[in-house]
């Protein structure tokens, strides 16, 4: 019979790199998410002014 080898992490009950990376990830696009729909009327607004300052076709006018 083989016997089934158990990772270090899983036998003392932590957590493995891996799972804290993603839990990481999932946390810092919570956060961002958060800050773009916290932003999201002020940057329709700038956007708004910047297509009324002529955009890119206004080139070096308006420095």
């Amino acid at each position: 019979m083989k016997r089934v080898r158990r990772s270090v992490a899983r036998r003392r009950g932590g957590m493995s790199g891996q799972r804290v990376l993603k839990a990481e990830a999932v946390l810092m696009g919570g956060v961002a998410l958060a800050l773009l729909a916290w932003e999201w009327p002020s940057l329709r607004r700038e956007v708004r002014i910047w297509r009324m300052a002529g955009g890119f076709r206004a080139g070096h006018r308006y420095p």
